[in-house]
């Protein structure tokens, strides 16, 4: 009887161990730091947090509505019932209850996001331009390299961060880089991306990673041994030295920019998301609609 108990805690460690290793490191560490404040709220108001029901889930949704997009509250709806798994515990995250409620808020605040601007063509040539006046050699080179790879493929801040030295793959036409893990592909199926030589050299991706990579001499591990955070603060830094609303971006604004950009000169969906990575066309065709606002206007054919 005892070797079955054990055995049952076992596979209940084991399966804890799976539900974690399915998810990312840095997803479980944004799940966590979510759960973190329905916590907070829940020691404040006397609640329990785990396990809760679905009343004191509701209650919390209608207390972040009043600070919050409707989309951080579906976030932190996601990131209670994660850690309830995690744990051992159930929550209906359905029960009417909770979603008539978000039902109601969405009516209140509506869904529009206000997303961070992509850095088109323009934008990225008075960012070069800016990080070539850095007087920290080190620096210049390396966010060089780092902006320039970034918007060329269309990346993730998470995948750029993670390219290692083994993954990039330097050929005739230009670079491969291989990656490993993505966002949308956690169990590592990996995919390519091809990155080919500008015509101008000032602006090309691919000179720019092999100077990196000559200069701080690296030759095993990650390319860019930087966090994923300082992608963002990087953009925002010689975004307002070249004289932008640095605000406006963040480190989506490279992935964003290639997919806007080259749907301005006329990328399909398929070669825009073969190098993205994106598994609908949603975002991609948010992406292309962008693209079209002034291209396809009806105020074109008016003439004054």
């Amino acid at each position: 009887m005892n070797n079955i108990v054990t055995n049952v805690k076992n596979l209940e460690l084991e399966t804890v161990k799976n539900l974690k290793n399915s998810k990312a490191h840095n997803t479980l560490r944004a799940y966590q730091a979510d759960f973190n404040d329905f916590s907070n709220f829940c020691r404040t108001n006397n609640f329990c947090s785990l396990p809760t029901d679905p009343k004191i889930v509701a209650l919390y949704l209608t207390h972040l509505s009043s600070s919050s997009k409707f989309s951080t509250l579906k976030r932190r709806l996601a990131s209670i019932k994660v850690i309830h798994k995690l744990k051992g515990h159930y929550i209906d995250t359905k029960h009417p209850i909770i979603s008539e409620n978000l039902m109601g808020i969405k009516r209140k605040l509506g869904v529009k996001q206000m997303s961070k601007k992509p850095i088109l063509v323009d934008d990225l040539k008075l960012i070069i331009q800016a990080i070539t006046d850095e007087k920290n050699e080190f620096k210049k080179v390396q966010n060089k390299a780092l902006i320039l790879i970034g918007f060329a493929g269309g990346f993730r801040r998470s995948e750029l961060i993670s390219i290692e030295y083994d993954d990039v793959d330097f050929v005739n036409e230009g670079v491969k880089i291989n990656i490993k893990k993505s966002k949308t592909d956690q169990i590592g199926i990996g995919m390519i991306k091809a990155i080919p030589y500008f015509a101008n050299r000032e602006f090309c991706p691919v000179i720019s990673l092999k100077e990196w990579i000559n200069y701080a001499k690296i030759d095993s591990g990650r390319i860019f041994k930087i966090s994923d955070k300082s992608v963002a603060l990087i953009i925002k830094k010689y975004a307002l030295i070249a004289g932008l609303d640095h605000k406006k971006y963040a480190g989506h604004s490279l992935r964003s920019g290639f997919a806007t950009s080259t749907a301005e000169t006329g990328a399909d969906e398929r070669s825009i998301m073969a190098m993205t990575g994106h598994k609908t066309t949603q975002m991609v065709r948010r992406y292309i609609q962008e693209a079209n606002l002034f291209k396809n206007n009806a105020l074109n054919k008016i003439k004054f």
